[in-house]
């Protein structure tokens, strides 16, 4: 099967457990199901259920109960797009190629859709089927942690709000996107690990992996936000520029910004040497992320 076929494969099976998992359209209160089902539905890469999926591939061939970590892990990415394109955060109109939650569902409801999101996230992590106890107590504290105001995900999202209109400074900038960006990606894949009975040594690789492709895939998205057209992007181009967020770009430069981001590549490659050729989905994954042009 071509890489392509591969992750169209992945993608439609995520879909589907994301389709059987969610509230159906028709339970009550209608309302909020249709909004959340509205944006989780509306496509994507499904890049974070991917790398949950190959982390787990890289130790096991077959991992039980795989899908509800993969599928918490786009509700809560799913809800972290609904909030940033709020009014009160990014003012955002488009997002996967159509209007934005709060366009068509009004601020309320939008709200009300990522939170709805982010709990369930956490319901599905504490069923799990075929994980232990001390499994789903580790999935759940990974998300959280990924998700929280401690080098997670809000913490980095307060980060960058506050780093609006100051001048961009290297530090700055890796700090807010080790958190808003790479603190998620990161827990993708050591949450794929975990389910699979990672030994620590294994669990550290796989992290350091994380880590840098965290890093890769941000510094790709701020480079797409400057080339790229808002159709091409499935979202509102040159948002960056025009909020004054500190990007790598803005720091140091197109070129040099393209050489950080396969150079994180090739550290994440060097951190899965002692994998082997079980890690080949993972390596796939990060010349996906890196070399992607949306």
């Amino acid at each position: 099967m071509t890489g392509g076929r591969r992750w169209a494969t992945q993608q439609q099976w995520i879909d589907d457990a994301l389709d059987r998992l969610l509230p159906s359209e028709e339970l009550s209160p209608a309302l909020i199901h249709r909004a959340m089902r509205y944006s989780v539905m509306a496509g994507g890469k499904r890049i974070r259920p991917l790398l949950c999926l190959e982390a787990a591939r890289t130790l096991r061939e077959e991992t039980p109960g795989i899908a509800y970590p993969a599928c918490a892990l786009e509700m809560v990415h799913t809800y972290s797009l609904i909030h940033d394109d709020l009014p009160a955060l990014d003012n955002d109109d488009l997002r996967r190629g159509r209007p934005t939650c709060h366009k068509v569902f009004g601020e309320a409801m939008a709200i009300l859709a990522g939170d709805a999101l982010l709990t369930l996230a956490f319901e599905l992590l504490s069923e799990t089927p075929g994980a232990s106890a001390t499994q789903r107590a580790a999935l759940v504290r990974e998300l959280a942690v990924a998700g929280g105001t401690r080098g997670g995900m809000i913490g980095g999202q307060v980060l960058d709000l506050e780093g609006e209109g100051k001048a961009p400074t290297a530090a700055l900038l890796e700090g807010i996107h080790r958190a808003k960006t790479g603190a998620l990606l990161r827990a993708s894949i050591r949450m794929g690990a975990i389910l699979a009975g990672a030994a620590d040594a294994e669990l550290d690789a796989l992290s350091r992996f994380g880590e840098h492709l965290g890093l890769a895939f941000q510094i790709v998205d701020d480079i797409l936000d400057v080339e790229q057209s808002s159709e091409a992007l499935g979202k509102t181009a040159g948002k960056d520029v025009s909020q004054q967020k500190i990007t790598f770009p803005a720091v140091f430069g197109l070129e040099a910004s393209r050489e950080m981001a396969a150079t994180e590549r090739r550290l994440g490659r060097e951190a899965l040497s002692g994998f082997g050729s079980r890690a080949d989905g993972l390596h796939a994954l990060a010349d996906l992320i890196v070399d992607r042009t949306a």
